[in-house]
C-alpha cells in the first residue's frame, strides 16, 4: 500500500490557487460530512476536504496537485453506491463530479448521447425519451445516481436482462489520469478495434485508474408498448426455475425480477400499498415490451403458458402506465425497505441463470446454519440475486465473528456454481476480502500491475478492490 502525506494549510492554499474558484474547495466539517459516507451500511470516513469540480480543468488541477504531494483522492458521484467505493478511507481529498452535470449532446442521427459524469441517470432517460429514444441501464437509484458512477461500477438494473448493462452502452470516454494527463478513447464510433480498449478497461474500475470527465453513450429506439405481469408462486424455488423456462421458450422479457415474500412485504410497507398476493412465498415481476400491441399480446400468451407450468395460475396484469408504476415502485423500494429492519450486509451474488434456484436454496441453508436472517430478491433474468443478511437477534459477537464465515461460504457456493462476488455493485471497500475466492493469483497480480501502470503513486481511490 502506498504511503500518503497529510494536507497542510500551505497545501490547501496551493490547491485553492489552481482551481477555477477557491469556493469549490470545502473544508467546513458540516459541509464535508456528506462526503464521509455513501449508501454502504453505516461506514464513515472523514476526508480532509472536498473539491466540487466544475469542469475538466478542475479535475486536472486536483489530480496534478495530489500526485505531486502524494495526497489520496477519492472520486465521487452521487454517493449511492453499495460497495463503499466512494468512501475516503485514507482521508485526503474527495473529488466530487456532481457539478459536472451537463448533457452535452443528444445526437439523434447516430443514436449517441454525450454527457458529463454528474448527469443523473433518470434525467438523461427522460431527455432522450422526449426524442423517442431510450437509455436502458436503470439501477434502483436511477433517480439520484449519476452516469459517472454507473460507468465506474458497470451498473445494471432490471432491464439488463434484455438490454444489457452499462458497459454495453459506453462507446467512448474522456478521462484524466492521476498524473493530470488527459486521455480520449472511442467516441461516436460503432466499431473500433484499434489497439487496447481503454474505454472498457475504465468501465467497472471504480475510480481506481482514472477520473472520467466525458462519456459517449449508446441510445436505442424507445419501445412504444409495454405490459407488466406479477406472478405469485407457492414455493421459493419454483419462480427461479420458471425463469430458465421462459428463455428456453424463446421469450426475452425486458425485465424479470425475483422477490421472496419478506421482500414483497417490506416493499409494500415502504410504499403504503397492500401485498398483492399475501399467500405467495415468492413472486416474479416480468415486463415485456415492443413496438406493437400484437407483439405484446403474443409475448403475454407465451408467458402465461410457461408460468402456468410452474404453478403461477393467479397472475396480475398491469397494462396502464399507472398500474405499472405502482408495481415498479414496490420493487424499487425493496432495497431501502429491507435496510430499515435491522443492521444489515448486502451481498450482490450472480451465477449463470439456470443455477439460480440452486444458489437460492444454498443461501437459505447456509444462513440457517449460522442463524442469520436473510431476504433475497433481484434480477432473476440474468442470475443476479441480492442477498440481504440481517443482524436481528444475533449477538454483537456472533455478527462480527461469524458473519464473515457465513458470507465466505455463500461466495464459495457462488464460485462452485460458476458465478462471482458482484453482478453490479462492485468490489469497492467491503468486498475486497472475498475477491481471492473467485480470482487466482495470476489474475490478481495482473490487475495490480494495471493499477500501478495507471497510478504509480497509488493516490487514486486507494483501499478499493485490493486489500
Amino acid at each position: 500500500m502506498a504511503s500518503f502525506n497529510s494536507l497542510t494549510a500551505a497545501m490547501i492554499a496551493e490547491l485553492k490557487s489552481v482551481l477555477s474558484s477557491p469556493q469549490i474547495l470545502l473544508q467546513d466539517a458540516e459541509a464535508i460530512e456528506k462526503y464521509s459516507h455513501d449508501f454502504t451500511e453505516d461506514l464513515r470516513f472523514s476526508p480532509n476536504c472536498a473539491v466540487l469540480a466544475r469542469n475538466r480543468d478542475d479535475v486536472v488541477a486536483t489530480l496534478k496537485f495530489a500526485n505531486k504531494h502524494r495526497i489520496p483522492v477519492t472520486p465521487r458521484g452521487a454517493g449511492t453506491g453499495l460497495s463503499g467505493a466512494a468512501l475516503p478511507v485514507f482521508g485526503g481529498i474527495v473529488l466530487s463530479l456532481e457539478k459536472m452535470n451537463r448533457i452535452l449532446e443528444i445526437d439523434e442521427n447516430n443514436l449517441v448521447a454525450v454527457v458529463e459524469p454528474g448527469v443523473i441517470t433518470e434525467i438523461l432517460q427522460n431527455a432522450v425519451q422526449e426524442k423517442g429514444l431510450y437509455y436502458p441501464p436503470d439501477p434502483a437509484s436511477r433517480g439520484s445516481c449519476m452516469l459517472g458512477g454507473n460507468l465506474s461500477h458497470c451498473a445494471g438494473g432490471p432491464h439488463a436482462v434484455k438490454y444489457g448493462v452499462t458497459k454495453d452502452y459506453i462507446y467512448g470516454v474522456e478521462a484524466v489520469l492521476p498524473s493530470g494527463e488527459i486521455i480520449e478513447h472511442g467516441g461516436k464510433l460503432l466499431k473500433n478495434s484499434t489497439a487496447y480498449n481503454l474505454t472498457q478497461l475504465l468501465v467497472g474500475s471504480e475510480g481506481t485508474l482514472a477520473v472520467v470527465t466525458k462519456i459517449f453513450l449508446k441510445l436505442v429506439p424507445n419501445p412504444t408498448h409495454k405490459a407488466l405481469v406479477l406472478a405469485p408462486f407457492r414455493t421459493l424455488e419454483d419462480p427461479a426455475r420458471a425463469v430458465a423456462a421462459l428463455f428456453q421458450a424463446g421469450l426475452t422479457p425486458s425485465a424479470c425480477e425475483y422477490m421472496e415474500k419478506s421482500a414483497v412485504e417490506a416493499g409494500a410497507k415502504q410504499t403504503s400499498q397492500p401485498n398483492p398476493f399475501p399467500w405467495a412465498e415468492a413472486m416474479l415481476l416480468i415486463e415485456v415490451d415492443g413496438f406493437s400491441q400484437t407483439e405484446i399480446e403474443r409475448q403475454l400468451e407465451k408467458l402465461a403458458e410457461v408460468l402456468d407450468r410452474f404453478g403461477a395460475a393467479d397472475m396480475a396484469l398491469a397494462e396502464t402506465p399507472e398500474q405499472q408504476a405502482k408495481l415498479w415502485r414496490l420493487r424499487r423500494s425493496i432495497g431501502e425497505a429491507v435496510k430499515t429492519r435491522a443492521i444489515y450486509k448486502e451481498e450482490d451474488t450472480v451465477v449463470p441463470r439456470f443455477a439460480l434456484p440452486e444458489l437460492l436454496m444454498s443461501v437459505k441453508k447456509i444462513c440457517a446454519r449460522y442463524g442469520v436472517a436473510n431476504v433475497c430478491y433481484g434480477h432473476a433474468g440474468d442470475g443476479n440475486l441480492h442477498v440481504n443478511l440481517l443482524k436481528e437477534n444475533l449477538s454483537d459477537d456472533a455478527w462480527v465473528r461469524e458473519l464473515p464465515e457465513c458470507i465466505t461460504e455463500i461466495f464459495q457456493e457462488v464460485k462452485r456454481l460458476g458465478g462471482t462476488v458482484s453482478g453490479e455493485h462492485g468490489v469497492g471497500y467491503v468486498q475486497r476480502a472475498y475477491l481471492p475466492i473467485v480470482y487466482g493469483e495470476a489474475e490478481l497480480a495482473l490487475m495490480k500491475r494495471l493499477k500501478f501502470a495507471f497510478d504509480p503513486n497509488g493516490i487514486l481511490n486507494p483501499g478499493k478492490i485490493f486489500k
